[in-house]
């Protein structure tokens, strides 16, 4: 299977043998729970304070008074879970492990399934990237695209791509409903594009609206279907293509 090679003007620069890596069977299950895996696995612990709800006076008046033995403090109830400011009955516990397992066999498939999926131009299109009719996936260019230093120099390689439009797509932010707005996360912004380069990977194209950065030897599941789903729209560089042969 090959692919063509272009270059930073958009035109023909030869062609690429790609590896078998890329004609891997698609397996949404696994890419899914690889990604599944790897969101659980960097949760941070977090639990409710032991004493919380529990710091009061309150007592129980006991029986004999044609009420509730509920502690109460000048008439009001407190403490238990069914009072206002009370404890909860099964709050968050910090101990509770929140990481995932997932076979290494698995994992590896998985990556290897999704890097598939990147030249599949029908899941590429299902996952709601925007690109020309006319672009051939996977979108390899030439090397030179690794000494770009200039994010409009990016900018102007996409467009003679035919996929610029997809950058355009997730500059458009949505605010996001609830109380992520008042915690750093007011915004949902779409993945756009993903840069696989081969040395270290690309400041020229790490600041573009929605897009990621990564090498041949470091991407992974989440990489390449964020949210567990395959098809991310992705540009190689041709060393890049010849690395992740070996993973």
């Amino acid at each position: 299977m090959e692919t063509t090679v272009t270059d930073l003007n958009g035109d023909d620069d030869g062609s690429v043998e790609l590896p078998d890596v890329f004609e891997t069977a698609y397996r949404p299950d696994l890419v899914r729970q690889a990604v599944q895996a790897a969101q659980a696995n960097r949760k941070q612990d977090y639990g409710s304070d032991d004493y919380a709800g529990m710091r009061t006076p309150a007592e129980s008046q006991g029986s004999g008074r044609g009420m509730a033995h509920v502690p109460r403090e000048n008439g009001q109830g407190a403490r238990v879970p069914q009072t206002v400011g009370g404890r909860k009955a099964h709050p968050p516990k910090e101990e509770k492990d929140q990481s995932l397992d997932i076979n290494t066999k698995e994992k590896k498939l998985a990556v290897r399934s999704a890097v598939a999926a990147t030249a599949d131009a029908d899941t590429v299109a299902e996952r709601g990237h925007d690109f020309d009719d006319d672009a051939e996936l996977p979108l390899v260019v030439s090397d030179d695209f690794e000494d770009l230093v200039k994010t409009q120099e990016v900018v102007d390689v996409l467009a003679a791509l035919g996929v610029d439009a997809d950058i355009e797509r997730a500059d458009d932010a949505t605010v996001r409903a609830g109380r992520g707005t008042t915690r750093g996360r007011k915004y949902n912004r779409a993945k756009s594009i993903l840069f696989v380069t081969s040395e270290e990977p690309s400041t020229a194209a790490r600041n573009l609206a929605g897009a990621d950065v990564t090498t041949a030897r470091e991407v992974n599941a989440e990489d390449l279907a964020p949210g567990g789903d395959a098809g991310r729209l992705t540009v190689w560089t041709e060393s890049a293509v010849s690395e992740v042969a070996d993973r």
